[in-house]
């Protein structure tokens, strides 16, 4: 395969985490030894919605807000690129499944000079990362780039490209990876990463055929759903499938979403026993 001349803009480095490509390659192992075993890592991916640069910082704010929830849990956390999150544990997809859609933010920017209240969104995708996937990716579907992963982090990061951009052709789905010190190392993750976003639109394509008859309305699957908003006028965020609300909304961008992850929970486990019976 050619490389592409294109180049990416480059992104910030990976931060230092507690995880590092051992531990990665290690769960996969384990995983595939056990193959019922509930996923050892998810990613959260976020792209910025309606409102511009007020949008890209509230997607940022809401990537730190998993961030921190993960290291309260005692979970290891690796920035994957710029606006994608690897949270490595086998409880981290149970806890954060029901995130993935359109989250709201109303507020006044610190740029707004009239007090005029702005609104903006951001997206999350989360996916769940298994050893073996049931997509299967062939090398002519997929056009790889590569870059410099930038900013400050030894010779290794600033003279080699070693982050990887993967675009699978038929889709147009991408996937970045610079986290990785070589460039081998950011192209498996993309590729695993790749192959969870292809696997989760074919089940999302799956579920829509069956809407009509499905009756748990919690996880639809749909990214486009509005399901939370964060109003900090009112200290408020709501989440509109739960029509509940929790004040105190420093405490919530700060990790602390126990509460709105329990109460998704015990709604979940409610609507499943009532389709049961």
């Amino acid at each position: 395969m050619r490389r592409s001349d294109l180049r990416f803009s480059q992104v910030r480095p990976a931060q230092t985490t507690a995880m590092d490509y051992a531990d990665y390659l290690r769960e996969r192992r384990e995983e595939k030894e056990n193959p019922d075993a509930p996923p050892s890592s998810v990613v959260l991916e976020l792209r910025a919605g309606a409102g511009g640069n007020e949008a890209t910082l509230f997607a940022k704010e809401l990537m730190g807000m998993y961030e921190k929830y993960a290291m309260a849990e005692g979970w290891k956390t690796r920035i994957v690129d710029d606006l994608t999150l690897e949270i490595n544990s086998r409880e981290a997809y149970e806890a954060l499944q029901y995130e993935m859609g359109v989250h709201r933010v109303q507020r006044v920017p610190l740029t707004e000079k009239t007090g005029r209240i702005h609104t903006s969104t951001a997206s999350v995708a989360v996916l769940p990362i298994h050893s073996t996937s049931k997509v299967e990716i062939h090398p002519a579907d997929i056009r790889m780039e590569f870059s410099r992963s930038g900013g400050a982090g030894g010779q290794n990061v600033n003279k080699v490209e070693t982050a990887v951009r993967l675009v699978h052709l038929a889709t147009g789905v991408d996937v970045r990876s610079s986290s990785e010190r070589s460039q081998q190392a950011n192209r498996e993750k993309a590729m695993t990463i790749l192959a969870a976003k292809l696997e989760q639109m074919q089940e999302e394509a799956e579920a829509a055929k069956h809407a009509a008859t499905r009756k748990a309305q919690i996880g639809t699957g749909d990214r486009s759903e509005k399901i939370r908003t964060y109003n900090y006028l009112q200290d408020r965020v709501t989440d509109h499938r739960l029509k509940e609300s929790w004040h105190n909304l420093p405490k919530i961008l700060a990790g602390g979403l126990d509460g709105i992850v329990e109460a998704l929970r015990l709604r979940v486990e409610a609507e499943e026993g009532t389709v049961a019976g």
